[in-house]
């Protein structure tokens, strides 16, 4: 082979390395296109977090509406709840006025209304309406005597309610009446030794120590009354105990 020819193959051998080499460059004019799909899901991803964002507040206000508005109805729920408890208050209280002052004014009644009275409380009475009832006839009809079975069909027919307490007060109340001092006195003592938490407690130990002091028994008298004294010392019966004490 001629030195020419050999020399001109060497150079086309070379020329064809030479034009092989920028092929790279293809890949690198990709790469913006890679770009714009990772920001493109780049931004749909911080899309989808703002949605949730917005889901999650408009969720979070939700709950706190829902919560204010409990709030209201608790609230309001409690002031109806207090002013129930207020007016009971004032019903026993001025039931109290009532029997007290019926000690020096005894009542006459009909035999109807005896043995109206005496009739026992109809199945279909809730304990809410048979307790009211018994009340009634108190506060309303003024019939002392014939409240009496009233309240021991109340015992008998309800022993778990929680009227059990007020009715054995009441039914104490009601036989002081009528002098019968022993079974009154078995109905106060009932509260204090039974019901610790009643509000009734502290006026059944007020009157089971009046019954004491009725029938000359006068320490046991004075021990109730040191005993509501000391465990009630706030309340208007133990004020009332201070100035029977100091009368023994």
């Amino acid at each position: 082979m001629k030195p020419k020819i050999i020399l001109a193959a060497i150079l086309l051998s070379g020329s064809t390395q030479v034009w092989a080499a920028p092929a790279p460059v293809s890949d690198i004019a990709n790469s913006p296109s890679d770009i714009e799909t990772r920001l493109a899901a780049l931004e749909n991803m911080i899309k989808s977090r703002n949605l949730l964002q917005v889901e999650l507040q408009q969720q979070f206000q939700i709950l706190q509406d829902e919560v204010n508005q409990l709030r209201g109805t608790t609230e309001e729920q409690g002031y109806k709840i207090e002013k129930m408890l207020q007016r009971q208050r004032e019903l026993y209280q001025e039931i109290e006025e009532r029997v007290s002052s019926a000690y020096s004014q005894p009542t006459s009644v009909s035999p109807e209304a005896v043995d109206s009275a005496a009739s026992p409380i109809s199945s279909n009475l809730s304990e809410n309406d048979a307790y009211d009832r018994a009340v009634q006839m108190i506060m309303q009809d003024k019939r002392y005597e014939q409240a009496i079975p009233q309240f021991q069909a109340f015992l008998g027919q309800y022993p778990d309610s929680v009227y059990v307490p007020n009715a054995h007060y009441w039914l104490g109340q009601l036989l002081s009446m009528k002098s019968d001092d022993d079974t009154a006195k078995t109905h106060f003592a009932a509260v204090v030794e039974q019901f610790p938490n009643s509000n009734k407690r502290p006026d059944a130990m007020l009157k089971l120590a009046t019954v004491h002091q009725k029938q000359n028994n006068i320490p046991e008298a004075k021990k109730i009354l040191q005993s509501l004294i000391e465990q009630y010392p706030d309340s208007t019966a133990a004020k009332l105990a201070i100035d029977r004490i100091a009368k023994l």
